[in-house]
């Protein structure tokens, strides 16, 4: 027998909860795994099936891939989230949980396969050129944009920054990662300047003294990863740049690894900048630029030997007579 769906969603505030508390996992983790099996929640209302068995998880994905247009990464974090959950209920002794099938889905490899688009130096000059730094909301704009290129942050990392994290003084600016993990990354004198500058002008925004935020909204809150993401979207639109692929914050991360990667720094130097418990994580951060590719191709013996060849004396590519075709 499998469980009920109505039966199956009636934890989820407690598996919250014992993330939170057991696992310390961040507001943001939360926030995903809350929308992943709301979303699986919403699906199970709309279909044919009350369980929780095989087939509605397959058409839970295949809901996923043909509907919503779900990369293979995609699915496969939220089938994570339900395996999670599966496991947390299980251990709760609910009736019949040990058969729920999330174990048994196979993973999609497909959507791996994608490496990150990174900005070419030229655009992402004209992106940053954009932001009025005239105004405090395009310093402070400024200012968390370069966080995210110029360290490579994610979007949450940003997000949780407090005045704190900041130490002028040593150059240090201490992150607090996924899974809590916290990481201390060198303040280059560039983005000392950035970061200074904007401290200038944070006492500008309303209530910036009443919170720890590093970043405050005009609200005086501290401000929030959507307000981040579509204020990034406001930007690239006016930037006027014509890309063949979508930019998001987090392309100014994929660029980050993209440059350094692009200036020959050991990998395992990348993967503890950015983060990364696994190589496997940086792994598709790390393509080389269309510059390179063309550089190496140049470097080929053989091409170089032809290039000298026509150089030289040229090539006659004049038919022989013997290969003409006989009428």
């Amino acid at each position: 027998m499998a469980v009920a769906a109505k039966e199956f969603f009636e934890h989820v505030d407690s598996f919250m909860d014992y993330r939170k508390t057991v696992y310390e996992v961040s507001d943001q983790t939360i926030k995903s795994n809350r929308t992943d099996l709301r979303l699986f929640e919403g699906f199970m209302d709309k279909s044919a099936h009350n369980e929780i068995d095989g087939p509605s998880v397959m058409d839970f994905q295949y809901y996923l891939k043909t509907e919503r247009l779900n990369s293979g990464r995609s699915i496969n974090r939220k089938i994570f989230t339900l395996r999670s959950y599966a496991h947390f209920i299980k251990l709760q002794d609910i009736a019949h949980s040990e058969d729920l099938p999330f174990y048994d889905v196979l993973k999609i490899r497909e959507g791996y396969r994608n490496r990150p688009d990174a900005l070419t130096s030229k655009q992402l000059k004209t992106l940053f050129d954009t932001i009025d730094r005239d105004t405090c909301i395009g310093i402070r704009d400024y200012a968390l944009y370069a966080l995210m290129y110029l360290v490579g942050l994610r979007v949450g990392e940003v997000y949780a920054l407090n005045i704190d994290s900041i130490d002028l003084k040593n150059r240090i600016l201490r992150v607090i990662g996924k899974g809590n993990k916290v990481r201390d990354l060198h303040i280059t004198e560039e983005l000392f300047h950035v970061i200074s500058e904007y401290l200038a002008v944070r006492s500008c925004f309303h209530k910036s003294s009443q919170t720890n935020a590093l970043f405050v909204s005009k609200k005086g809150n501290r401000l929030s990863i959507r307000t981040m993401e579509d204020n990034f979207k406001k930007l690239v639109n006016r930037s006027g740049l014509q890309l063949r692929f979508n930019i998001t914050c987090h392309s100014l991360r994929h660029t980050f690894a993209s440059h350094l990667n692009d200036k020959e720094v050991d990998m395992c130097v990348i993967q503890s900048l950015m983060g990364h418990a696994s190589s496997r994580s940086t792994e598709p951060y790390i393509h080389p630029s269309y510059k390179r590719i063309k550089d190496a191709i140049e470097r080929l013996p053989g091409v170089i030997f032809m290039n000298n060849l026509v150089k030289e004396r040229g090539l006659n590519l004049s038919f022989q007579g013997r290969y003409r075709r006989k009428e």
